[in-house]
């Protein structure tokens, strides 16, 4: 288990854009994954994307596929979320997390405490 501390958010109006980071601290070991999960007010949290090792598999929720990327640095400490063309929709807390891998399926059990995006129309 390793700790996230997450941070970028702000208030953006339709159509620009965000940088989400995700510090990571500790070690991730065998097959792992990371991810980016956002909660409106209202509604359930959902997954906006995931990576598996070694950033070879990455998975999209429809909605951001296109505009927004996930991305780590070079020594995996930290995970991005570069967002664009930002929808009112977006808005929401946003949360970085980690976990291991079983049977293809992504266990997430560290999460960051979340930053807030607010997208204006």
């Amino acid at each position: 288990q390793v700790q996230l501390v997450d941070s970028g958010g702000g208030s953006v109006q339709a159509g620009g854009s965000l940088r989400l980071s995700c510090a990571v601290y500790g070690y991730t070991y065998g097959a792992y994954c990371m991810g980016w999960f956002r909660q409106a007010p209202g509604k359930e949290r959902e997954g906006v994307v995931a990576l598996y090792t070694g950033g070879g598999t990455t998975n999209y929720e429809a909605s951001v596929k296109g505009r927004f990327t996930i991305s780590q640095d070079s020594a995996k400490k930290y995970l991005f979320l570069q967002m664009t063309s930002l929808r009112p929709e977006d808005t929401a807390m946003y949360y970085c997390a980690a976990g291991s891998v079983e049977s293809s399926m992504c266990f997430y059990d560290s999460w960051g405490q979340g930053t807030q995006v607010t997208v204006s129309s």
